[in-house]
């Protein structure tokens, strides 16, 4: 027997989960990624796996793929003999990568969910974030999805995949027949909790007989649902017993359905929320159990094993953020991993509104085959003007290319706009990014300058100046505006001047909602305290009533602050704020009262307050605190400086473009420019 590992014995330990072994507990969970769909999709996906297979995990689970056209409606599926070659692609490249790594197709059908009017489900229920309105299977309709399960596992197994995972929750088809809300029927397939559960059961039935018992059989169950009226704890244990008993090799727990009101996977989240459900659970059946959500570095791994909260971690996102997060780990470099910090903006943003997926922190993330960063041939002198989020990104990518790169920051310390982010409660994830561009400006050799102001002739020396000095908040031109009561964002933020009882905001972008959440937030940061969240979202871990939430009210805490945040535009307030994320903020900030207010038109601040137009109505808005958070202008004098003397320069970030603040667009573009220069 090997010594077990000196930080992580329990991460680093072989798991026997009946029909194989697994190398370690350290799992790539599902994730739908858009490369099943993408040209030469199927080679990017085999580059995508074989780079994370390569760098240590013990198992992957492949992103969704529908039994059927019906099952997803996006094009990708696996339910004909010729779509298996593309299939042998991934698991060729995995298994060469490391044999004694496992990959397992997910069959994914996402029943109401999918993007196609021939959508199916158990009743006509249309849910609330679906496109379509579903069929109502008939007896003969079931049937023939059950043979559709089955049939896309006997082809994954021809495929070499080493098994697969159904996965039974999320509102997709399996889960919409547990729940009483949309399932409907009055035959065997509805109606008490034992009819309700046939299909799930009846579907891992068929799949194991068509997968033989040699290969792994994974179940993806609704663990807490987060749904009123949802699955009850007595159904959750009654349905993982039934699927055991039919052949389950592994159940994986998920905690949500896509259109449930609770956050489960956002940066707001805490670490590891939801992992003592599963370990309440693995109490019960019997067999190994993958968690998930929210475990983003090893330590935290290691310490949901040691509760004995589960005995595989699931780690998707933070895969996507660093693929090497497993083999850094192992040798002791967590300072070098690049942290996931749930921010949804290239990932799961993206796939919810059909883009490809990729990482802020890491745009390689799906792009293996295109972006990569090789050692430069002919090393430069390289200035890069500004350490926020692309002066940062540039640096640190260049100069693991090899070139000497000098950084000058004019404050006292990197970040940039990160610095503002990790002041607001739920974004304390930001920190590990700095965290990570700190170390790897020590390790790549970076000679970083701070408190450094620099103009053109400070540059002359080098070969080429990469200009990335942000922005600055762009002032509005308004009678008052210099009055004692306006505060910049920045001021709010940083806690620079004082924020009174009665605050009105200027402006709700991104920026506006962020200073919303600070000066109405009371108490700890959710994010940072798992009883401050279930609170705040109304969850009973405890009791687990149905659902996790039913009958559960939501209790905030709030700063005491009368807050109204207003916009020019006539538009709901946030609705450019992301996809997946967007209605948390928008949610927890009427949770605590806060007025929203669109179709202003801003005349002037004095001692009365903000006087304004609303909807073409006068309305003063009687506070003592205005706070400008009116967008931002672009920081590029020093570019047009050097553009002037005919010196080489790029400009990246704000610099370049300042139209509300993106760190996901300035990351990608400064690491682009970084694998070229």
């Amino acid at each position: 027997m090997p010594a077990a590992h000196p930080r992580y014995p329990r991460l680093f330990s072989p798991l026997d989960i009946g029909v194989t072994t697994l190398k370690n507990r350290a799992l790539m969970g599902s994730m739908h990624t858009g490369l099943e769909e993408a040209e030469n999709g199927f080679a990017k996906q085999a580059a995508f796996f074989a780079e994370r297979a390569k760098n240590g995990v013990g198992m992957i689970i492949t992103g969704g793929i529908p039994p059927n056209f019906e099952g997803g409606g996006r094009g990708s599926k696996l339910s004909e003999p010729h779509e298996v070659a593309e299939h042998r692609l991934v698991t060729d490249a995995v298994h060469a990568a490391d044999p004694d790594v496992k990959i397992c197709l997910q069959i994914l059908h996402t029943g109401p969910l999918a993007r196609t009017s021939e959508c199916v489900a158990p009743s006509a229920v249309k849910s609330r974030i679906g496109s379509y309105m579903p069929h109502a299977l008939t007896a003969e309709g079931i049937e023939t999805q059950l043979r559709d399960f089955a049939n896309c596992a006997a082809l994954a197994r021809e495929a070499g995949y080493d098994g697969v995972e159904i996965i039974g929750s999320a509102g997709y088809l399996i889960s919409t027949f547990l729940v009483q809300k949309t399932n409907l029927r009055t035959d065997e397939w509805g109606g008490p909790f034992e009819n309700r559960m046939r299909f799930a059961v009846e579907v891992v039935r068929r799949v194991r007989k068509a997968l033989g018992p040699d290969r792994i059989l994974v179940f993806r169950i609704s663990a807490m649902d987060m749904l009123q009226d949802g699955l009850s704890w007595e159904e959750v244990v009654t349905l993982g017993k039934a699927i055991v008993a039919e052949g389950v090799n592994v159940v994986s727990t998920h905690f949500c359905w896509h259109e449930a009101l609770v956050p489960t996977i956002a940066t707001m989240v805490p670490r590891a929320a939801f992992t003592q459900v599963t370990g309440r659970l693995r109490k019960e059946l019997g067999v190994p159990m993958i968690t998930s959500n929210r475990i983003n570095m090893p330590h935290v791994a290691e310490e949901v094993l040691a509760r004995g909260d589960g005995d595989i971690v699931s780690m998707a996102r933070p895969m996507l953020a660093d693929s090497e997060l497993v083999k850094k780990a192992y040798e002791g470099r967590e300072d070098e991993i690049n942290t996931c910090i749930a921010c949804n903006q290239a990932c799961l943003d993206h796939t919810f509104n059909g883009k490809l997926v990729s990482c802020l922190v890491n745009p390689r993330a799906c792009h293996e085959t295109e972006l990569n960063y090789l050692p430069t041939n002919l090393p430069k002198k390289i200035a890069v003007v500004g350490a926020g989020p692309a002066g940062l990104a540039f640096s640190i990518t260049a100069a693991e290319r090899g070139h000497k790169v000098t950084l000058f920051e004019a404050n006292a310390d990197i970040g940039g706009q990160f610095n503002l982010a990790r002041k607001i409660p739920g974004k304390e994830e930001f920190d590990e990014t700095i965290r990570y561009f700190r170390r790897k400006i020590t390790l790549h050799g970076v000679d970083l300058r701070l408190n450094t102001r620099v103009d053109a002739d400070a540059l002359a020396g080098f070969d080429e100046v990469i200009v990335a000095t942000g922005i600055e908040p762009r002032t509005p031109a308004i009678p008052g505006i210099d009055h004692p009561k306006v505060v910049g964002y920045m001021d709010a933020i940083l806690g620079r001047k004082p924020i009174g009882k009665r605050v009105a905001i200027m402006g709700a972008g991104g920026i506006g909602f962020d200073v919303a959440e600070l000066v109405s937030h009371g108490g700890v940061s959710a994010a940072l305290d798992i009883d401050v969240f279930a609170r705040e979202w109304g969850i009973d871990f405890k009791n687990h009533p149905r659902g996790g939430v039913t009958g559960v009210e939501p209790k905030v805490e709030t700063s005491g602050r009368d807050v109204t945040l207003m916009q020019r535009k006539s538009d709901a307030l946030g609705r450019n704020l992301g996809r997946t994320t967007g209605w948390t903020h928008r949610l927890t900030l009427q949770r605590r009262g806060v007025k929203m207010v669109g179709g202003v038109d801003y005349l002037k601040i004095d001692d009365q307050g903000l006087h304004t137009l609303v909807n073409g109505e006068p309305r003063l808005f009687e506070v003592d605190t205005v706070i400008v958070c009116a967008g931002q202008t672009s920081m590029r004098k020093l570019y047009d400086d050097l553009q002037a003397r005919g010196m080489k320069a790029s400009i990246v970030g704000g610099a370049y473009e300042a139209a509300e603040l993106d760190a996901k667009r300035a990351i990608d573009q400064a690491c682009r420019l970084a694998a070229v220069v």
